[in-house]
């Protein structure tokens, strides 16, 4: 693994925060020293529930002006929304491998609107079918859940899906998302993810900021 390039990122997911308080809730977590904010957007189709959109991801970037926004997209037209969350300042825009009938075409247009491109897969789909899009992305993104709700058991299960990403492409962002805890954090570490994202372990704990530095920790010890 390249010490040099890769480093720990902390994005908290803010579905588990009280969304009625979400400004609020988005800078506390920062505060505590969330690298970035896991924004998951759900359109009761790609998965089965419902969550905001390029509305509300707008309006919170004008509150939040300099913070790092992924957009986590479990929609199953992930074309449509790439100009609409470039307007909102978004600065990834991750989709999921099995919602893009042109993968390529879809992260050209990503990058030409001027964000970063993540690759997402759900947690029954090979992880070898990235493989000829990885030059085209900055992150890849492992699910350790079923994507659609938050609250969900961890599948260590996918760790094998990491340590291949981490092993066949060292410089690579690998994200892990869902169930992610003070539990499992080890073994996302020790399969290589260096982009954690977690929500009700990070956003429910009494103390946000010794969750985060406690997670920082494991994984940089395997950096």
């Amino acid at each position: 693994m390249d010490k040099c390039k890769l480093s720990c990122k902390i994005g908290p997911s803010i579905l588990n925060a009280d969304l009625a308080q979400l400004y609020e809730e988005s800078e506390r977590l920062l505060d505590c020293g969330a690298d970035y904010l896991h924004l998951d957007v759900m359109d009761g189709h790609f998965v089965p529930n419902i969550t905001f959109g390029h509305p509300v991801v707008k309006c919170l970037r004008a509150k939040i002006p300099k913070a790092f926004f992924e957009t986590h997209m479990m929609v199953s037209n992930p074309e449509q929304w790439v100009e609409p969350m470039a307007d909102a300042n978004v600065d990834q825009y991750t989709f999921h491998y099995e919602a893009s009938k042109d993968i390529p075409s879809l992260c050209r247009k990503i990058r030409d609107a001027g964000m970063k491109v993540g690759i997402g897969i759900k947690p029954n789909t090979p992880v070898d079918v990235v493989k000829e899009y990885i030059d085209l992305a900055d992150m890849i993104l492992v699910m350790t859940v079923e994507p659609g709700f938050g609250g969900q058991a961890f599948m260590a299960d996918m760790m094998p899906k990491v340590k291949w990403l981490r092993e066949n492409y060292p410089e690579l962002d690998v994200e892990v998302d869902g169930g992610v805890s003070l539990d499992n954090i080890d073994i996302c570490a020790e399969a290589g993810a260096n982009m954690i994202v977690s929500g009700t372990a990070v956003v429910k704990s009494e103390s946000p900021k010794e969750v985060m530095q406690d997670m920082r920790s494991a994984v940089m010890k395997k950096l």
